[in-house]
């Protein structure tokens, strides 16, 4: 008689196997996260092939995962829109026989396209060991191993001669955030072309572009800046809200209606990148009459020439939104300017609001909102060109907040 092959059920499972469980995850509770939480991990994967049914493993492993990979990843790979654009401008980047840098490997899709794309190696870096790890074993399972390499490290850390053998002749990244600044773009790339990349090395994005216009919506201040809730008057609350982080999701709900066109803010060179602050004033102009609930900041990212990707009000995709609220809604005719002055450094980006007008001549900005990490301790360097003063950021002592404006890819 064969014998059953059923799993048993959780109720005749081995005690010694609970028991094991039990022991790995208390070894794992006590195991340092300075590896960045790969034995932590491998602990909780061996209590949970014990025993599948242990609570506190499951929930330790979940939390661990949480913390060390950004959910973020998931939309993006399954935003297929992104990923068809940037596999079309690696094929049109990257030529048969270059040495490809890819920073930022994440599951290793763009690093896959580049070497599908005829590259002869692709390094492809990522900080983050679990990611890394996991990588890895992506590559491995698309049979690419001997065409690319992970190298578990920031790329500032990495080193010609060491970790790669010769400089780069393309570098990819999607390292943006959804003002461009907040994952540290402009530093890590400017690292980049200029150690790790040959003189004449193309880039995946080429430029980007941050542009601003006014929007209309009742339902944003609702989410954003409810007035009551159980009769209660909340409006002593409201200065907490100046930036709206908006998911794919508020974006469809809030249903935002631009009141003009885009204006452009700044513009980005990838290829030529520099950490210098700038600082622009633009009039917003009304196309048509209307509220003005918010200045809706969005970019977009020239990945190869005609090849496109953005997050603006008519995009899809993974990316979240940003919306500066006023202080105060105006109500605009058409013809009237919103003038904003905008300001940015390395990593962050700040917007001023000034009084709404029908001639440039405008008062002095009313209010100071920021995006992008505070961190303390932080020091920028600013090539000799640079005209504007690196923007003073409060940084709290205790630096270890979730950085504001990262929630969202």
């Amino acid at each position: 008689m064969l014998q059953n092959q059923t799993p048993q059920p959780p109720q005749l499972r081995r005690h010694s196997d609970t028991q094991d469980a039990e022991r790995l995850v208390q070894l794992a509770k006590s195991e340092s996260l300075g590896d960045g939480g790969i034995r932590t991990s491998q602990i909780l994967s061996d209590a949970l092939a014990a025993d599948p049914c242990h609570h506190e493993a499951q929930v330790l492993q979940e939390r661990l995962h949480q913390a060390f990979v950004p959910r973020w990843h998931f939309p993006m790979l399954a935003d297929k829109a992104r990923n068809r654009a940037y596999a079309k401008a690696i094929a049109a980047k990257v030529r048969p026989g270059d040495v490809v840098l890819d920073i930022g490997c994440g599951a290793g899709l763009t690093a896959m396209l580049a070497a599908r794309a005829g590259a002869k190696h692709v390094y492809t870096c990522e900080q983050q060991p679990l990611i890394a790890q996991a990588a890895t074993r992506v590559i491995a399972q698309n049979g690419l191993t001997d065409r690319i390499t992970v190298i578990p490290k920031w790329s500032h850390d990495i080193v010609v001669g060491e970790d790669i053998p010769e400089r780069a002749d393309v570098v990819i990244s999607e390292i943006v955030d959804t003002v461009l600044l907040g994952e540290g773009a402009l530093a890590t790339l400017t690292h980049a072309m200029g150690a790790l990349a040959k003189p004449e090395a193309r880039a995946v994005p080429e430029r980007g572009t941050l542009k601003a216009q006014p929007v209309e919506s009742g339902d944003l201040l609702d989410l954003w800046r409810p007035q009551e809730a159980e009769g209660f008057d909340l409006s002593a609350f409201h200065p907490f809200a100046r930036l709206a982080q908006l998911t794919p999701n508020d974006l469809e709900t809030c249903a935002l209606q631009p009141l003009g066109t885009v204006t452009d803010l700044f513009q980005f060179d990838f290829t030529r990148p520099n950490i210098n602050p700038a600082r622009a004033t633009k009039d917003l102009v009304c196309t048509g009459a209307g509220t003005i609930h918010a200045v809706f900041v969005s970019f977009e990212m020239e990945l190869a020439p005609g090849i496109l990707v953005a997050n603006d009000l008519r995009s899809g995709g993974h990316w979240g939104r940003t919306a500066f609220l006023l202080d105060q809604p105006v109500f605009a005719e058409a013809g009237a300017q919103l003038r904003v002055t905008a300001q940015h450094d390395a990593s962050q980006l700040s917007l001023s609001v000034h009084e709404l007008a029908h001639r440039p001549e405008v008062a002095e900005p009313a209010t100071l909102w920021m995006t992008g990490a505070w961190k303390g301790g932080y020091t920028l360097r600013a090539g000799s060109g640079a005209d504007v003063p690196a923007p003073v950021v409060w940084a709290p002592s205790d630096a270890k907040a979730v950085p504001l404006g990262q929630s969202f890819h």
